[in-house]
């Protein structure tokens, strides 16, 4: 490794017996880290940086130690900055968030087509918005138009019998137990087919 790097990158100091880090620092562990976050296979990741395969997994397996040289082809192939190579990868920390909601103790949000009832609602900045929901529809035609936002939807069908509308595709029956998973930005809509409203499961998602 040459030694100018040291000077660019103040993460790693000088000793009296040579260069070493403030906190053992694993390369291989850092690049590994990266190219799955990247969603990059080993083979993808080669063609990326011009590295051979094999010379990869030895990096990333502290087989062998990169070049600078090597380092710079992997922050080119993988458009990343060099610094990024030197940060130790950010450990999980379990931030203890729970909410309880009781039956029947949701928050109640109706609407002309569905009468919803909003869980978890003391969490904020949540990354899924669950909810149940009453269908009231027995009409496509009594939305005006398709119910369409961000994010994508997951939804299971808790009792009784829907007709479940999506803009590209034809229009699908559904049961207790059914489910489907979808692209909330493509026009979807409800109605229930069942003597009585059916109820379901709905989980929204960033």
């Amino acid at each position: 490794m040459s030694e100018d790097i040291y000077d660019e990158y103040p993460s790693l100091t000088l000793a009296k017996d040579g260069y070493e880090n403030i906190e053992p620092l694993k390369l291989g562990e850092r690049i590994k880290d990266i190219r799955a976050k990247l969603g990059l296979t080993l083979e993808e990741a080669s063609q990326r940086t011009g590295l051979a395969r094999s010379t990869l997994s030895k990096i990333e397996n502290e087989q062998i130690s990169p070049t600078f040289q090597a380092m710079q082809k992997l922050a080119l192939g993988l458009h990343i900055d060099m610094p990024q190579l030197f940060e130790p990868p950010k450990k999980k920390v379990a931030t203890g968030r729970r909410d309880f909601t009781l039956r029947g103790e949701g928050k109640p949000h109706p609407t002309p087509t569905y009468e919803h009832e909003l869980l978890a609602t003391q969490l904020s900045n949540k990354k899924m918005m669950p909810f149940k929901s009453t269908v009231r529809a027995r009409t496509f035609e009594e939305y005006g138009d398709w119910v369409r936002h961000d994010g994508e939807e997951f939804l299971l069908i808790l009792s009784g019998e829907v007709k479940f509308f999506s803009e590209f595709y034809e229009p699908m029956v559904m049961s207790a137990g059914d489910s489907v998973y979808y692209d909330a930005n493509m026009g979807h809509m409800l109605i229930s087919t069942s003597k009585e409203d059916a109820h379901i499961l709905w989980v929204t998602a960033k």
